[in-house]
C-alpha cells in the first residue's frame, strides 16, 4: 500500500481537510505570530502541500473512475 492509497480511500470531504487543515493552520499562526521566519517557512510548506493535493487529485483512483463514468454519458 502506497501513500497515494491511503488518500484514495478518505471520502471527499476528508480529502479536502487534508489540504485545507495545514494551510489555514499556518495562516492562524502567521497572524498570532506575525512575520518571521518560521512562519513564512510553515506557511510555504502549507501551500504546498495545498498545491500538490489538489493538482494531484486528477490522478486519484476515485477521480479517475468518475472521469470514465462522466466519458460514457457523452457517447
Amino acid at each position: 500500500m502506497g501513500p497515494g492509497s491511503i488518500i484514495d480511500g478518505l471520502s471527499p470531504h476528508a480529502q479536502v481537510a487534508t489540504a485545507l487543515i495545514p494551510f489555514l493552520g499556518a495562516i492562524l499562526c502567521r497572524l498570532i505570530f506575525g512575520k518571521n521566519r518560521t512562519t513564512q517557512v510553515l506557511l510555504s510548506l502549507a501551500t504546498t502541500w495545498f498545491a500538490v493535493t489538489v493538482l494531484l487529485a486528477p490522478y486519484s483512483i476515485q477521480m479517475r473512475r468518475e472521469v470514465m463514468i462522466m466519458r460514457n454519458w457523452f457517447r
